[in-house]
């Protein structure tokens, strides 16, 4: 239980995906204008970490590796993810329109949002993991919910700014980058909390 709870805060907070490893940089800046927007988005990023774990892991330990097919492990990943992120946009155009339209290009763009590319592949080389298929999932929760995490505070960041008295040399993208560095600079202090 210690491991998994390790695993799950790692993902959370030390080894945080867009904060620490500086993976999926483009929805973090797109779509953190607004919370409900930004923590829809860190769900939908979640599910398709999870999902493409949970069918990505027994693909690579069960057929790739044995048959010496490792070096298509990029490309079939991608093929993977793409089909789970078509079958999420499926669902929530039917069942949750507005979600639908408020996350508009980026839910497409999860597709090849490199934080659910780098999950699957960081599985296979995190020692923590040890090729452990459970294990392996908790590592995708705690790295989505690290996602949403990072989502949901910029998103407040990024609240504050639109109300705050920006110089003009640094209004729009030059001071959302200046926010963003500060966050993934506050984070640098869970670094020594999970070994």
């Amino acid at each position: 239980m210690a491991q998994i709870i390790t695993i799950v805060l790692a993902g959370i907070l030390t080894e945080n995906m867009v904060l620490s490893k500086f993976l999926g940089i483009c929805p973090f800046l797109g779509v953190s204008k607004k919370t409900n927007t930004a923590v829809s988005m860190g769900i939908a990023v979640t599910l398709v970490m999870l999902l493409a774990t949970a069918v990505t892991f027994p693909i690579q330990v069960y057929l790739l590796d044995p048959y010496g097919l490792s070096y298509l492990q990029t490309i079939v990943f991608i093929l993977i993810i793409a089909a789970l992120v078509q079958l999420l946009e499926i669902v929530l155009k039917k069942y949750i329109p507005p979600l639908y339209t408020a996350l508009g290009v980026y839910l497409p763009l999860i597709t090849t949002n490199c934080a659910v590319l780098g999950i699957t592949l960081l599985n296979f080389t995190n020692s923590r993991i040890e090729g452990n298929y459970a294990y392996a999932l908790f590592n995708a929760l705690g790295a989505g919910l690290g996602f949403m995490l990072a989502m949901f505070i910029f998103s407040g960041v990024r609240t504050r700014l639109e109300t705050s008295n920006i110089p003009e040399s640094l209004k729009g993208l030059p001071i959302t980058l200046v926010a963003a560095a500060i966050v993934s600079l506050s984070f640098l202090g869970f670094a020594g909390l999970v070994k």
